[in-house]
């Protein structure tokens, strides 16, 4: 006798370690949420067709960035409404690859259209599920380019009218319009025989791309009790009776059938090529990591920071270039105000041998303050025994902390004395490799030719890079 024994998917984790919380075992989305069950859909079709294992999630902001918490795997988090461009990039990379890219309303439809729009009309091989609930439904409530006429939301609370807010956008009409995407579709999730649809449009989605057939975009009519202020039965009545009135059901284009398989392989270069591309195909590249000299744990946080046209940002592209050299783990982020040049301007830049959670530099290890407003600024935020690296050329002021090593460096002056102010940035960089022990001056040295590709760009840093290195050197003894 056969027993069916129903259980969670095993596309899904066993318990949701990834979600902070006491019950790792239970989902957190609102009662009678959608997600759930679209995920339940998506998992089971993953599992079926054998592809968990070689999948990637693409979450963006929103609840659909949860699906990072229960769907075994891979997972990218991506900035609010770039999953399309982040997607693109994995499936260029790893073409063998299904890659989903899960987005709500307001992140696809809002912030994200420009993003969606071309990753269709390229066609790109990806699969896209639209969740579309007519809210913003993980901040509050607010209206969302979906929302209908109407409609009352916390940022509308007299309802949605057209001359103020206009009409409603209907996503799977305008991507059905493009001549690149092979299949769209818009489902709704409100009963057993709409969610048995949504599940043959899941499955055809996903299937798609497994025959790599091209871009595949399903929207799904979704509820949010929560948003809509109404109970879980009620939800999916407004789904049919109003919801879907405004956003009709159906297959908008269906041609993946008419369509031979994409051949991914065009749009890559030969991993001969990729060198010669980015310009590292150089003979002075090669580095033998038996003759660095580096500490054994490194764990480096460093913020940079001046005013824009110092160099700021550049000198944390180089550190990251050249931790990367090193065979380290490496992360750069840059902030700066409107003004750029003249304006306010840091970098965080991490250099690790450990894997690295956050490209954000809270506490620095290292703080390098190219003028006052910068030390007065970051001075307090450096860690107990860290270093704070300044140009005593353009600061005025000591820093008051007792408990952190203190180097100042006449960067400026150096630089001016050379014969361009503008490379004080390169004499700090040799004051870092001097007194550190996570820069290899060895690497540094054939990286600076990279950089500075021009002879006489070249010659003048590198003699900047030597007259702060040996100035490094002296305050490491």
């Amino acid at each position: 006798m056969s027993v069916k024994i129903l259980g969670k998917s095993a596309a899904f984790y066993d318990t949701y370690e990834r979600r902070p919380g006491s019950n790792q075992e239970q989902t957190h989305y609102c009662p009678g949420c959608g997600h759930g069950i679209l995920h339940k859909l998506i998992a089971e079709a993953l599992l079926d067709y054998g592809v968990a294992e070689n999948s990637v999630f693409i979450s963006p902001v929103g609840c659909s960035v949860f699906a990072y918490y229960y769907f075994n795997a891979g997972n990218i988090q991506a900035a609010h409404g770039r999953a399309p461009a982040v997607a693109t990039g994995v499936k260029r990379a790893l073409p063998e690859s299904i890659v989903i890219s899960y987005q709500g309303d307001g992140d696809l439809a809002a912030i994200g259209g420009n993003e969606i729009l071309h990753a269709a009309n390229r066609g790109e091989a990806m699969t896209v599920f639209f969740v579309n609930n007519a809210i913003y439904g993980m901040t509050g409530g607010q209206m969302a380019p979906t929302t209908l006429i109407g409609q009352k939301t916390t940022t509308t609370p007299y309802g949605r009218t057209l001359q103020n807010e206009g009409y409603p956008i209907r996503m799977a009409e305008i991507i059905s319009n493009l001549e690149s995407p092979v299949y769209v579709e818009r489902v709704m999730m409100a009963d057993t025989r709409s969610i048995n649809a949504a599940r043959k449009a899941v499955r055809k989605g996903i299937k798609n791309q497994i025959e790599k057939k091209g871009f595949s975009f399903i929207e799904v009519l979704s509820t949010c009790p929560t948003g809509w202020k109404m109970s879980a039965p009620q939800s999916q009545e407004w789904i049919k009776t109003t919801l879907s009135e405004n956003f009709p059901l159906g297959v908008y284009k269906d041609v993946a059938d008419q369509v031979e398989p994409l051949n991914l392989e065009q749009n890559l270069a030969t991993p001969a090529r990729v060198p010669k591309l980015l310009g590292l195909d150089q003979d002075n590249m090669s580095f033998d990591d038996s003759e660095m000299k580096l500490a054994a744990n490194i764990d480096q946080e460093i913020k940079i920071s001046g005013f824009g046209g110092q160099g700021v940002l550049s000198l944390g592209i180089w550190l990251s270039e050249i931790g990367m050299r090193e065979n380290l783990e490496v992360s750069w982020i840059p902030s700066y105000g409107p003004e750029m040049r003249g304006g306010t301007a840091n970098c965080h830049v991490k250099l690790s041998n450990r894997s690295i959670g956050s490209p954000l530099v809270t506490h620095p290890t290292i703080l390098v303050a190219m003028n006052r407003p910068s030390l007065e600024k970051f001075e307090e935020d450096v860690v107990e025994g860290g270093a704070i690296i300044w140009d005593s050329t353009l600061i005025d002021v000591e820093p008051a902390r007792k408990d952190i090593v203190n180097i100042p460096v006449p960067a400026t002056q150096i630089a001016k004395e050379i014969g361009n102010t503008r490379i004080s940035n390169v004499v700090l960089l040799g004051v870092l490799s001097g007194f550190s022990d996570f820069l290899d001056p060895m690497v540094v040295q054939r990286v600076l030719p990279l950089i500075f590709k021009k002879k006489h760009l070249l010659e003048i840093n590198l003699k900047a890079f030597q007259k702060g290195l040996e100035l490094g050197k002296e305050i490491n003894n």
